[in-house]
């Protein structure tokens, strides 16, 4: 019998099935190096060590999305090793700060089922949740995927679609944050003056830049990450694929989007919490990525004093920088250049 592992298809998943995924991973400052090479973040607490900890951190914690990225990779092959796409997020809450040498583990229940009409693929749905050594959950999230079948005319079971909250409570969102020295708060080092009151809902904020993605940074990004998706690294099994071409990760847009709304976010320096996201058109290499934000509501997060959240709408697009926001062509339909739509909420000091 072959002892290699070729992966779940659709018709291995069963509701309610726990999953705890290999190999987990103590996060360094190595990675959090590359990282910093690799889609250029600048978000004074995550890149200095004397500024987080003038503000209440005991030292300079990992980016936010790096954590999700490392969770999510831990879960790659036993979830969506077989998957045609990444559809989408919701409810997804960090919880506590990680720092480096923290070593994070990530476990997975299917929380849906549903077969595709052609047979040839199905909708799977966990909530993966990833934990630190002293075992306490710094992430929790939903996601769901469409993953082949390994046989079209498999019995599968019963159709099920998760209920999802729309938005994450405000309640919820300043778990992962200390009391923060808003006195301590350098707005000259941070970048810019402006906090969680300057901010009006409705706001579109343009963020200027554009990063143009190559071949080889988001294969070693996609590798940071221990994810081993067969659409992101193997050309011979792609070019018999739809696109007939390696599909650019979809965390590697979410990265760039995130690093590029610096310009116009610069104190939004923890996002507490995504609402929900879909990556609406797959990036290829050679495209440049552009971003632009909306403020969609200000809340303020009870017992806290220090810090507001703003709810942001975040787009990221392909070879079209978004002086004209798009999201939709004249006929209603996704606009071709959206790569993004992620709806989340960002913490700031007011």
């Amino acid at each position: 019998m072959s002892k290699s592992k070729v992966g779940n298809f659709f018709e291995d998943f069963s509701l309610g099935q726990v999953i705890r995924h290999a190999a987990p991973r103590t996060v360094t400052v190595g990675d959090v190096a590359l990282y910093t090479a690799l889609y250029l973040p600048r978000f004074a607490v995550q890149s200095s060590a004397a500024f987080a900890q003038a503000i209440g951190y005991r030292e300079a914690p990992i980016d936010d999305i790096l954590v999700f990225h490392f969770v999510l990779g831990k879960t790659v092959p036993d979830v969506s090793l077989n998957a045609i796409a990444n559809l989408g997020y919701a409810d997804f809450k960090f919880l506590a700060p990680v720092y480096p040498g923290d070593t994070l583990t990530a476990s997975s229940e299917v929380i849906g089922l549903k077969e595709n009409s052609n047979k040839e693929t199905g909708v799977v749905y966990v909530r993966s949740t990833g934990k630190n050594q002293r075992g306490e959950t710094v992430l929790d999230y939903a996601r769901w995927v469409m993953v082949k079948k390994r046989d079209k005319d498999a019995p599968v079971g019963p159709e099920v679609v998760p209920t999802l909250p729309k938005s994450v409570a405000p309640a919820d969102l300043g778990k992962a944050v200390p009391a923060i020295n808003v006195a301590a708060y350098d707005k000259d080092l941070a970048g810019s003056p402006y906090f969680w009151g300057d901010y009006e809902v409705g706001e579109k904020i343009d963020h200027i830049d554009g990063m143009t993605v190559e071949e080889a940074e988001h294969q070693i990004a996609t590798r940071l990450y221990q994810n081993n998706s067969k659409v992101h690294f193997n050309q011979y099994y792609e070019a018999q694929g739809r696109f007939g071409k390696r599909i650019i990760y979809g965390g590697h847009v979410i990265s760039l989007a995130r690093a590029l709304s610096f310009n116009g976010v610069e104190n939004a320096f923890h996002i507490a919490a995504v609402n929900g996201g879909r990556h609406v058109n797959p990036l290829f290499a050679g495209g440049t990525v552009f971003a632009w934000s909306e403020v969609l509501d200000k809340a303020e997060i009870p017992g806290r004093s220090d810090i507001g959240a703003l709810r942001l709408r975040l787009v990221a697009t392909k070879d079209h920088p978004p002086a004209d926001f798009p999201l939709t062509t004249a006929e209603g339909k996704p606009h071709p250049d959206v790569l993004l739509d992620l709806d989340y909420w960002a913490v700031m000091p007011r």
